[in-house]
C-alpha cells in the first residue's frame, strides 16, 4: 500500500468515525424528542386512611377508643411506644400532579379521647371532586323511568303461594344412644 493509499484511507476511516459520532449525537436527541411525546402510563396511588371534615367534626373528647375507630376506621399507624396515640396518614400520588398528604392524629388518656390533631380536611364533596382525573366522559342518562315506560314494562307473572311446612315434631330423638 502506498503512502497516498494509506493517508486516503486513514483520512476515509477519521471522517468515518466522526460522522457516527455526530450521528449518535442527533439520535440522542431525537429519541429524548420522542420520550417527550410518548410517556408510560402511571396509576394513582393511594395509601392510608382517608379523613374527611365531616368525621373529624364527629370525633369529640370523652368518646372511647371504639367509638373513634367506629367513626375513622382502624389506624394507620400505632406505636408501642406511644399506646395512647393514633395516627391517621393519608397519601394520593397522581401523575403530572403534586401529591396530597393529610394526617390526623388522636391522642386518648387510657381508652377516652384526649385531643385531635389535624391537618386542614377537605370535606368528603371536595375529596370526590378532586378525582376527577380530567378524563371526559359522555352525557349522564337519564336514570329514571317515566310513567309511559313504566306502563311499556311487562307485567311480572305471579308467583304461586309457597306451599305450607309439615309441621314441627313435638320432640327429637335423643343425641347419645341410651345407656352410655
Amino acid at each position: 500500500m502506498s503512502d497516498f493509499q494509506h493517508r486516503s484511507a486513514s483520512l476515509i476511516l477519521l471522517f468515518a468515525a466522526s460522522a457516527s459520532l455526530v450521528a449518535c449525537g442527533s439520535m440522542n436527541s431525537a429519541s429524548n424528542n420522542i420520550a417527550g411525546w410518548v410517556t408510560p402510563y402511571k396509576i394513582d396511588i393511594v395509601q392510608g386512611n382517608f379523613v374527611s371534615k365531616e368525621q373529624a367534626a364527629a370525633i369529640q373528647p370523652g368518646m372511647s377508643r371504639m367509638q373513634v375507630r367506629d367513626i375513622l376506621g382502624t389506624p394507620l399507624l400505632t406505636s408501642v411506644f406511644h399506646a395512647d396515640r393514633w395516627d391517621y396518614v393519608f397519601t394520593f400520588k397522581r401523575q403530572n400532579l403534586a401529591p396530597q398528604e393529610r394526617r390526623v392524629t388522636v391522642f386518648f388518656q387510657g381508652d377516652v379521647l384526649e385531643r385531635i390533631e389535624a391537618d386542614p380536611l377537605p370535606t368528603e364533596a371536595e375529596f370526590v371532586a378532586s378525582l376527577d382525573s380530567g378524563r371526559k366522559s359522555g352525557k349522564v342518562p337519564v336514570l329514571e323511568m317515566t310513567e309511559e315506560s313504566l306502563k311499556q314494562l311487562p307485567v311480572p307473572a305471579k308467583m304461586e303461594e309457597p306451599k305450607p311446612l309439615p309441621p314441627l315434631p313435638e320432640s327429637y330423638p335423643p343425641l347419645e344412644p341410651a345407656g352410655r
